[in-house]
């Protein structure tokens, strides 16, 4: 126990500052990036292209290349959702951001990260009519 340091209140203020971090950075870009809505539906002209909401974008632009790619959606759910239950995984003894023990736990939700952050940039910026890829420039 002379390792240990209680839960109350040191990680909860580590757990408070990062939500509290997430919220105005999601607030921030709510402000800053519109939302691609569009108005009423109306049958005699539909929208080219028509896009999802941003934070659905990523999922757009990976079925825009093949409908089977929303099964790798599932599958990497599903993987984030085992996660805590795969065998080789230690249980954390202290709170500390990226340990060293779970690195490859780390690495696999950096790199889902950046590649939901990809996608979803790809499909804002560069998507135009008839979903073909423009330039910004």
């Amino acid at each position: 126990m002379k390792d240990s340091v209680p839960t109350s209140p040191f990680l909860f203020r580590i757990i408070k500052r990062a939500m509290v971090l997430l919220v105005g950075v999601l607030l921030l870009l709510a402000a800053v990036v519109p939302a691609p809505l569009q108005n009423p539906g109306n049958l005699e002209k539909s929208p080219n292209p028509v896009k999802a909401a941003w934070f659905f974008l990523w999922i757009q632009e990976l079925v825009s290349y093949s409908t089977k790619m929303i099964y790798i959606v599932i599958l990497v759910g599903a993987c984030f959702f085992l996660l805590p239950y795969l065998p080789g995984i230690s249980e954390a003894e202290h709170a500390k951001w990226l340990p060293k023990d779970q690195q490859w736990v780390n690495i696999v939700a950096i790199l889902t990260f950046l590649g939901i952050l990809a996608l979803t940039v790809i499909a804002m910026f560069f998507r135009g009519a008839n979903w073909a890829f423009v330039s910004l420039l």
